[in-house]
């Protein structure tokens, strides 16, 4: 059974740094795209950032230059360091990767449960 288990939120200061990781568990055949995507109180979830199996990646232009996305093949893992953090960065964050299963099966998403991410001014 795929789960994707997340990692490293908190509470940091304006202008910190934080590292969020997601792993993935159970059997799998093939990722292609994983992602983050956060949602604050009130508003609809956004992406922030994706990564393709290839390493191309895209990022929301409110993260542009300050988050960096990466992912581990070997380990089926997917980083997001955050740097520069600005109070409008809460929210809690959500890991998201394209999975294929078994040989058999399509690609589908799947979501982390969310870890939280505070930023106070």
């Amino acid at each position: 059974q795929v789960q994707l288990v997340e990692s490293g939120g908190g509470l940091v200061q304006a202008g910190g740094s934080l590292r969020l990781s997601c792993a993935t568990t159970g059997y799998i055949f093939s990722i292609n795209v994983m992602g983050w995507y956060r949602q604050a109180p009130g508003r609809q979830r956004e992406l922030v950032a994706v990564i393709s199996i290839g390493d191309s990646t895209n990022y929301a232009n409110s993260v542009k230059g300050r988050f960096t996305i990466s992912r581990d093949n070997a380990k089926n893992t997917v980083y997001l360091q955050m740097n520069s953090l600005k109070p409008e960065d809460t929210a809690v964050y959500y890991c998201n990767a394209n999975i294929k299963a078994n040989i058999g099966s399509r690609y589908r998403a799947y979501w982390g449960q969310g870890t939280q991410v505070t930023v106070s001014s």
